[in-house]
C-alpha cells in the first residue's frame, strides 16, 4: 500500500494492478484507496491475469470475481449499517424535515409543506442537529446525501 502511494506520487500515470495473497477487505480497500487500478488474488489463473492487465491498460478497473464479491459484501454491509443508523437515530418526521433541508427548502417552505409552524420546524432542526452532532446546514446536507435521504440530482 505504501509502495503504491509512493509510486503514484512520483509517476501518477502509472497503472497499478495488485496481485496479492490478501483477500480481506482492509487490504483490498487500502490498495484501491492508494490508487491501484486493479486487484486480484495471487492464486488466479494466468488467463485471468492477462485479462486483468489488458483491462487496466485500457484505463478500466479490474477486480477478480472473488475480490469484487468481497467489495460488494462490504459495501452492502456498510449501506445496511448506514440505513439502520439513520432510521434508528431520527424519527420519520425528523428524516422528512432533514430531507427537505438538504433539498434547499427554507424553514418557512418546510413548515408550509408539512402544515406545521415555523417554530416547530426550528425545533425539529435543533433536535436533528443535536442527535447527529452536526452544527450547520451544510453538515446536515452532507449527512443527508451520504445517508441516501436525498441526492445531488434532486
Amino acid at each position: 500500500i505504501d509502495a503504491t502511494c509512493k509510486l503514484l506520487e512520483k509517476l501518477p500515470s502509472v497503472k497499478i494492478l495488485a496481485l496479492s495473497m490478501h483477500t480481506d477487505q482492509r487490504f483490498i480497500e487500502g490498495m484501491l484507496r492508494a490508487g491501484a487500478t486493479g486487484y486480484l488474488p495471487k492464486d488466479c489463473a494466468s488467463e485471468e491475469l492477462v485479462r486483468a492487465i489488458r483491462t487496466v491498460l485500457s484505463n478500466q478497473t479490474y477486480l477478480s470475481p472473488s475480490i469484487a464479491d468481497v467489495v460488494r459484501r462490504d459495501y452492502l454491509s456498510e449501506r445496511r449499517e448506514a440505513d439502520i443508523s439513520v432510521f434508528r437515530v431520527l424519527t420519520e418526521r425528523e428524516r422528512e424535515v432533514l430531507q427537505l433541508i438538504a433539498e434547499g427548502k427554507n424553514t418557512k417552505e418546510i413548515a408550509s409543506r408539512l402544515q406545521v409552524s415555523v417554530k416547530t420546524i426550528e425545533t425539529f432542526r435543533q433536535h436533528i442537529m443535536q442527535k447527529l452532532n452536526l452544527h450547520s446546514l451544510a453538515e446536515l446536507t452532507k449527512y443527508a446525501i451520504r445517508e441516501g435521504l436525498t441526492s445531488l440530482e434532486d
